[in-house]
C-alpha cells in the first residue's frame, strides 16, 4: 500500500466559512427574516447557531482546537444599520470581540460584508435595484472597516452576487419584489458598482488591505457535444451564470445574456478572487424550460449523490475552476472560500473533502496561486429557501437544545489542518474507498 503525503505551501490557510443570518439567531431586521415568516422558506432561522448570544465562542474553540488558522464569516448590514440614519456601536463592538476571538486564537479572520442579506429599510426602497444602492452599501462598508481594521486586513465585499441575482430576481427563491432578467441586470450592475466603490473605499481607510469577493464558479459541460443546440444552451447558461463579475473587473463591461454594460469603475477592482465551488451542471437543450432560457441543468444518474440529490460529488470541476481562474487572472491570488456537501450522516463528506483537498493541492502542484481553503461549514446553520433540511456543517447543530454533534469529518479535516497537507494513512482511515483514486500503486 503507498505511503505519502500531498502535502501545502507554509502559510497555507486552512478554515470554515459561515455567515451571519445562518448561525447568528433572531437576525429580525433584514429581509430574510420577513421571507421566513411569510413561509417562503422550509422552516424560520429562530434562534440558528446562537452566536449572537455568545456561541460562536465554542465553535471557535471547536475550530482552533481542531487545527483551523482561519474563519470567513459575515458582518449583518441590519444590526449594524437598523435604519439609514442610524448606527448601533453596540453590534460592531460584538463583532469586535468575534475577531478579537479569532485573533487570540490564532486564526486569521477574512470578514464578508454583504452575503446575501439587506436591511428591510434597504429592501423597501427597492434594495439593489435603487441608483442608490452602490453608495449606500460604501457608506456601510467605510463604517465597518474603520471600526474593524484593527483585527481585519482581508475583506471580501460580496459574496455570490451571481446566485444574489439569479435566485431571487429570475428564479424567486430568494426574497425580492421583482422578477425578470431586466430588473435581473440592473441589480448586478448595481452590485458590481457597490462592489467596486466598497474596493476603493477600503483601501483608501486601510492601505494594507487585501480586498475580493466570493464568485460562485458553476463549470458546465453539454449534455451532448455533437448537439448544437445542447453546446448552445451550455454557453448561454455558464455566461449567465458564471461571467458577470468576472467580466467587469477584467475589462469594465458586464457581459450577460441580457446584453453588455459599460462598467468601468469596476475594471481590475479585486487583490484576490474567492472561489465557492460545490458542483459540476451537466446542460441539455429543453424547450420547456424558458425561465431557464431553454436549458436543464441536471447531474447524471450515475453521480456520487449528497442525501438529497443536491451535490453531486465532482471533484475534478474544482481543479478546473482553479484553472479557469488562474488563466482568467494570471497570477491573483485566489482562495477557495467555501466548498463543501450536505450530508446530515457524514457518509459522503469524507470523501468529499479528500478528493477535494487533493485536486487542490494538484493546482497548487502547477504553482496556481491558492492561498486558502475554507470549508463550508463549521456548523450546521440555516440554508436559506431550504431552511434546516441540510446539514453542512463539520459539526452538526440540535437545533431544538443548541447541542454541537461531533461528526467523524472533524477529525479528518482536523488532521489535514494539523498536518498541513492529505496523507495516505488519512484517506484510508477516514474513506478508504477513494484510497487508490487518490494514492494509485
Amino acid at each position: 500500500m503507498p505511503q505519502a503525503t500531498y502535502h501545502f505551501p507554509r502559510g497555507f490557510l486552512w478554515g470554515t466559512a459561515t455567515a451571519s443570518h445562518q448561525v447568528e439567531g433572531n437576525n429580525t431586521n433584514n429581509q430574510w427574516w420577513m421571507w421566513e415568516q411569510t413561509g417562503h422558506t422550509d422552516g424560520t432561522s429562530g434562534l440558528a447557531c446562537d452566536w449572537w448570544g455568545g456561541r460562536w465562542r465554542e465553535d471557535f474553540d471547536r475550530a482552533a482546537e481542531t487545527g483551523q488558522n482561519a474563519h470567513r464569516f459575515s458582518v449583518e448590514w441590519s444590526r449594524i444599520q437598523p435604519t439609514p440614519d442610524t448606527w448601533d456601536e453596540d453590534a460592531l463592538e460584538r463583532y469586535r470581540a468575534m475577531l478579537r476571538g479569532l485573533r487570540e486564537r490564532g486564526m486569521t479572520p477574512m470578514v464578508t460584508l454583504h452575503h446575501f442579506t439587506d436591511p428591510m429599510w434597504f429592501y423597501e426602497m427597492d434594495g439593489w435595484e435603487h441608483d442608490d444602492a452602490p453608495m449606500l452599501f460604501e457608506k456601510f462598508v467605510r463604517k465597518v472597516v474603520e471600526a474593524l481594521k484593527e483585527y481585519c486586513s482581508l475583506w471580501c465585499t460580496v459574496n455570490e452576487p451571481n446566485v444574489y441575482t439569479l435566485s431571487g430576481y429570475v428564479a424567486g427563491l430568494f426574497p425580492t419584489k421583482r422578477h425578470g432578467l431586466n430588473v435581473a441586470k440592473r441589480v448586478l450592475a448595481n452590485l458590481l458598482l457597490g462592489h467596486a466603490a466598497a474596493y476603493h473605499a477600503i483601501h483608501e481607510i486601510q492601505k494594507e488591505a487585501q480586498v475580493g469577493y466570493a464568485l460562485h464558479y458553476r463549470p458546465m459541460v453539454a449534455n451532448n457535444k455533437w448537439s448544437p443546440l445542447d453546446r448552445l444552451m451550455r454557453n448561454i447558461q455558464y455566461n449567465g451564470i458564471n461571467m458577470a463579475f468576472p467580466s467587469a473587473i477584467s475589462a469594465g463591461v458586464m457581459k450577460s445574456p441580457m446584453g453588455n454594460v459599460r462598467i468601468p469603475e469596476a475594471k481590475g477592482t479585486q487583490d484576490y478572487l474567492g472561489l465557492n465551488y460545490y458542483s459540476v451542471d451537466t446542460i441539455a437543450f429543453d424547450i420547456t424550460r424558458p425561465q431557464e432560457l431553454f436549458g436543464k441543468r441536471y447531474y447524471p444518474d450515475d453521480s456520487d449523490f449528497s442525501g438529497t440529490k443536491f451535490i453531486a460529488n465532482i471533484p475534478d470541476g474544482i481543479f478546473d475552476t482553479i484553472k479557469w481562474a488562474t488563466r482568467t487572472y494570471p497570477n491573483l491570488p485566489l482562495y477557495i472560500t467555501e466548498n463543501g456537501v450536505e450530508d446530515a450522516d457524514d457518509k459522503m463528506r469524507p470523501r468529499y473533502i479528500a478528493q477535494h483537498i487533493h485536486q487542490v493541492w494538484r493546482a497548487v502542484n502547477f504553482n496556481f496561486p491558492v492561498k486558502g481553503y475554507f470549508h463550508w461549514s463549521l456548523v450546521d446553520n440555516f440554508e436559506w429557501e431550504r431552511g434546516w433540511t441540510q446539514r453542512f456543517g463539520l459539526w452538526g447543530v440540535d437545533v431544538e437544545t443548541q447541542k454541537r454533534i461531533k461528526r467523524p469529518s472533524v477529525d479528518l479535516y482536523a488532521e489535514i489542518c494539523k498536518e498541513n497537507g492529505l496523507s495516505s494513512e488519512m484517506v484510508q482511515k477516514y474513506c478508504p474507498e477513494v484510497f487508490e483514486k487518490l494514492f494509485p500503486v
